[in-house]
């Protein structure tokens, strides 16, 4: 690993980072003092984006376990920046709610030009991409369910593990061929396709656009395949969970895996 900011102090933040022109970093990497993996601590690769949001039923089969009828235009919603932890860190379970505490493995996209009004085409999105990266949208079931809005449900504190990597548009391939698998400890809870979502990023990214500027960092979670844990009684998270993890089925498993902690939950993304 390389040590940016030590060989240029004002690269501080992945946000500045992604506001570099590609070839000057490129020059500040090759001076960078170089880090042993074991020695660092991998932390949410934007712990403070601009906009965090999330994107709600955006898969059949997820529609068909939450007993929910297909929306007829994307339904989106946004985690508050708190909730934000690397891989790895410890998801909080409530004292004022903490019997519902559910994953949801999701493909996250960081945009990386602000951008604004944006085609629903292939290279547009992902001219305007950063990269790609894992997040688990934990949810609050009980206080959803009481809660149109899903904005305070989904933004419990901790409630918003990002990372650890970020996987670049020309590395990650086809973005809607990957296959997204959620494991509570060694369970496999979810195992869905990009493939499957019913508004694709390419659209997500169109019709967020078309309504306001989308800037340099935003993280946008494009929604969760079935497996998740409400109306399944003894499948929630709990202080006994273990690792959460959520994976994608390509050779690219090993640069989106979350590195695993004992006693903590964990997600990875591999393509099919």
């Amino acid at each position: 690993m390389v040590d940016l900011t030590a060989a240029d102090p004002s690269v501080g933040t992945m946000i500045e980072l992604l506001e570099r022109d590609p070839k000057v970093v490129g020059a500040t990497s090759g001076s960078a003092p170089r880090v042993l993996f074991s020695e660092v601590k991998l932390c949410a690769p934007v712990p403070r984006p601009p906009k965090f949001l999330a994107i709600g039923y955006n898969y059949a089969a997820h529609l068909e376990e939450t007993h929910m009828e297909r929306p007829t235009r994307q339904a989106w919603f946004n985690k508050q920046q708190t909730s934000i932890i690397g891989p790895g860190d410890p998801i909080w379970i409530p004292a004022i709610a903490p019997d519902e505490i559910d994953y949801e493995g999701e493909l996250g996209l960081v945009i990386g030009k602000r951008c604004k009004n944006v085609p629903n085409d292939k290279r547009a999105v992902l001219d305007v991409t950063a990269g790609f990266t894992i997040v688990n949208d934990v949810s609050v079931r009980d206080w959803q369910t009481l809660e149109p809005g899903m904005v305070v449900s989904k933004s419990f504190d901790t409630h918003g593990p990002i990372g650890p990597w970020i996987v670049t548009p020309d590395e990650i391939g086809d973005p809607l061929d990957l296959r997204l698998r959620t494991y509570v400890s060694d369970d496999l809870r979810q195992d869905g396709h990009t493939a499957d979502m019913l508004y694709d990023l390419y659209e997500q990214v169109a019709y967020l656009s078309s309504a306001f500027t989308l800037e340099v960092g935003d993280v946008l979670s494009t929604g969760t395949p079935s497996g998740i844990a409400w109306h399944r009684p003894g499948m929630y998270l709990t202080r006994k969970s273990g690792r959460w993890r959520t994976l994608s089925s390509t050779n690219l498993a090993d640069r989106l895996l979350p590195m695993p902690v004992p006693g903590h939950n964990r997600t990875d993304c591999p393509a099919r």
